[in-house]
C-alpha cells in the first residue's frame, strides 16, 4: 500500500510554474503534492543572471529556484524527488507512474514539465554527449578553463551561454548560420564588447570531430552558409544553445496539442482537453517563455484546480 499515494493535487514539474501552483495550491488547502523530476528548478537551473525577475535587481537562476522551492515547502507542500514515466488521464483519479514504483493518484493534476534542449542531430553529437556536448554552460562551463569552446545559436540564450563561458574558457566562438542575432540588443551589446568572444558569421556545424581513448571533443566542422565551403576548428568543447521543445511526450497522445507538442489550453485558462488536468509553464507557451510568465500561469493553474475541485465536490 506504500507504493500506492493519493492526493487531491498532483504536479508535476518543479519550475517557475510548478512551485507558484504549489504555493498557491497549499495556500488554497488542497495539499499539494509535487514531483520535481529529472531536473529540480527546470531550465532556471542552467541560467546565471536573472535580471528580470520582480523584487530582484539581480539574482543567479539556481538561487532563485532554491527560494522558491523553500517558499513552497515553507507553506507545508510536501515535495518529492521522483521522475514520472508513465501517465493515465482517461479516467479519474488520475495516475501518473513513477521511476521509483510508486503510483501517485490525484483528483486533479497539473503539468508543468516545462521544455527540454533542441540538438543538432548531427552524426557524433550523442557520442560526446556529455564529453565536451553541452546544453548547460553553467553545468559544465568549469571544465574549460582556459580552453577553446563554441556555442551554437543567435537567440538570448546562446549569447548567454557565450557570455558565461568567458568565466572558464580563454576563448568563445559563438557561431551562428546568419548574418544578424536574435538575441536582445543589450545582449548583443555585452558580446560585442567582450574581448574573449568571436562570432563566426554564416557558419553551421557540420559534424563534431573527436577521439576515442579518452572520448573528449577536439573540433568542429563548420560549413559557411554562403559558399558551402567546409573549414575545420579547433575546439575543446560544444555547447548547442537552440532553443528548447516541451516536455510533452509523457501526455503527446492524451492530450490535445499544437505547434509541435505545447499542451492546447483554453483560451484564458490553463484547461486541457481532459477535465481536471490543468497545464502551465513554458509546456503551454510558445511565445514568451519567460520565468514570470511561467510562475503566472501555475498561478492560474492552482486557482482553476482549486475552483476544480470544489465544484466537483459539490456536485
Amino acid at each position: 500500500m506504500s507504493n500506492h499515494i493519493k492526493s487531491k493535487l498532483l504536479i508535476i514539474g518543479s519550475g517557475p510554474a510548478g512551485y507558484t501552483a504549489a504555493v498557491y495550491g497549499t495556500r488554497a488547502m488542497l495539499s499539494p503534492l509535487l514531483i520535481q523530476g529529472i531536473q529540480p528548478g527546470g531550465q532556471l537551473t542552467i541560467t546565471t543572471e536573472v535580471e528580470n525577475w520582480p523584487g530582484e535587481e539581480e539574482i543567479q537562476g539556481p538561487d532563485l529556484m532554491i527560494k522558491m522551492e523553500n517558499q513552497a515547502r515553507k507553506l507545508g507542500c510536501e515535495i518529492i524527488s521522483d521522475h514520472i514515466k508513465k501517465l493515465k488521464l482517461k479516467d479519474r483519479p488520475f495516475c501518473a507512474e513513477a521511476d521509483s514504483g510508486k503510483l501517485y493518484y490525484a483528483d486533479a493534476m497539473i503539468l508543468a514539465t516545462g521544455a527540454q534542449a533542441n540538438w543538432l542531430g548531427l552524426p557524433n553529437e550523442e557520442k560526446f554527449k556529455g564529453f565536451g556536448v553541452s546544453a548547460c554552460a553553467t553545468c559544465d562551463g568549469f571544465f574549460y578553463k582556459d580552453k577553446v569552446v563554441a556555442v551554437v545559436g543567435g537567440g538570448n540564450m546562446a549569447v548567454e551561454e557565450a557570455l558565461f563561458l568567458t568565466n572558464f574558457a580563454s576563448k568563445v566562438l559563438l557561431i551562428h548560420r546568419r548574418d544578424t542575432l536574435r538575441a536582445e540588443k543589450i545582449l548583443q551589446n555585452r558580446l560585442m564588447e567582450n574581448k574573449k568572444i568571436q562570432t563566426l558569421w554564416n557558419k553551421k556545424v557540420v559534424d563534431i570531430i573527436g577521439e576515442n581513448n579518452p572520448l573528449g571533443v577536439t573540433g568542429l566542422i563548420i560549413e559557411d552558409t554562403n559558399t558551402g565551403s567546409l573549414t575545420n576548428i579547433e575546439t575543446s568543447g560544444v555547447f548547442v544553445a537552440i532553443g528548447h521543445s516541451p516536455a510533452s511526450e509523457l501526455f503527446v497522445d492524451q492530450l490535445e496539442t499544437y505547434d509541435g507538442g505545447y499542451i492546447a489550453t483554453k483560451p484564458g485558462t490553463t484547461k486541457t482537453s481532459i477535465e481536471g488536468v490543468f497545464a502551465a509553464g513554458d509546456l503551454v507557451d510558445n511565445v514568451y517563455r519567460q520565468a514570470v510568465t511561467s510562475a503566472a500561469t501555475g498561478c492560474m493553474a492552482a486557482l482553476d484546480a482549486e475552483k476544480f475541485l470544489s465544484e466537483s465536490q459539490g456536485a
